[in-house]
């Protein structure tokens, strides 16, 4: 996990199953401060649609209170949480 002075978190999924990302996305989102707007999950093209899938499933439209929108990244291999 990484954080920049822009307020973006950066975390790495590849390599988990969809349960344990889904775990690894809420301690990220439980540990993030004010200061932070975007959680950028990295999750792979190929291998990570499921993962993907989880997010816009488990965070989209309002299911977590600290989560405004989910919207892709600036790659199919990355999904952005913008927060609140």
């Amino acid at each position: 996990m990484a954080l920049d002075l822009t307020g973006i978190i950066e975390i790495d999924l590849h390599g988990l199953r969809t349960g344990e990302a889904n775990e690894k996305i809420d301690e990220v989102l439980r540990s993030a401060g004010n200061g932070v707007y975007i959680i950028r999950c990295i999750h792979g093209h190929n291998r990570g649609t499921a993962i993907r899938t989880m997010i816009y499933d488990e965070y989209s439209n309002g299911r977590h209170n600290r989560v405004k929108n989910v919207r892709g990244g600036f790659n199919e291999g990355i999904t952005e949480l913008v927060l609140r």
